[in-house]
């Protein structure tokens, strides 16, 4: 009998996809940087110690939760729930988040999904998205067991005519 599921075993077939925390150590160093002109002038750049806070806020909200039924978008101040019925196909600009095209002419902006992970899209996906990387990971592993083949019925060879001499 399989265990039962916890609370605190992620579920596998729903992928997040966001800015990596470590993006906090900027936060403190821009706040570090942001307070000599405070420390200098007070009254003029007080404001300027929201910036870290916000920027760290945005850090943390926003993500892209793949899972079978579809997508969830979190941006800075809003969040979206599109299906998979919705989707037409994703595009990966040179710069910037993966878009997704959807049936009815729109475009949606995937935050934080650039090409570099569509391996994970693709997992959480079910098929419905492709993985490019899985092709030529299936190339090479071809590739290597023909030499690992093609070394060993050497070896054998080499090995038949030395025993005949």
């Amino acid at each position: 009998m399989p265990p039962q599921p916890s609370s605190h075993i992620p579920d596998e077939d729903r992928q997040v996809i966001r800015i990596s925390p470590l993006a906090l150590i900027a936060c403190i160093f821009l706040l570090f940087c942001i307070s000599f002109p405070v420390l200098g002038w007070p009254a003029a750049f007080s404001w300027m110690l929201l910036i870290p806070f916000l920027v760290g806020a945005w850090v943390l909200r926003v993500r892209t939760t793949v899972t079978p039924n579809g997508l969830e978008l979190r941006h800075a101040f809003s969040s979206t729930s599109i299906s998979w019925d919705q989707i037409k196909g994703f595009r990966f600009p040179k710069r910037g988040w993966a878009r997704a095209d959807l049936l009815d002419g729109t475009e949606v902006s995937l935050p934080t999904v650039t090409f570099g992970r569509l391996p994970q899209l693709a997992a959480a996906s079910g098929g419905r998205v492709t993985d490019p990387y899985a092709a030529a990971r299936e190339a090479t592993r071809r590739k290597a067991r023909e030499e690992d083949a093609t070394a060993a019925a050497k070896t054998e060879t080499t090995d038949q005519e030395s025993d005949t001499d």
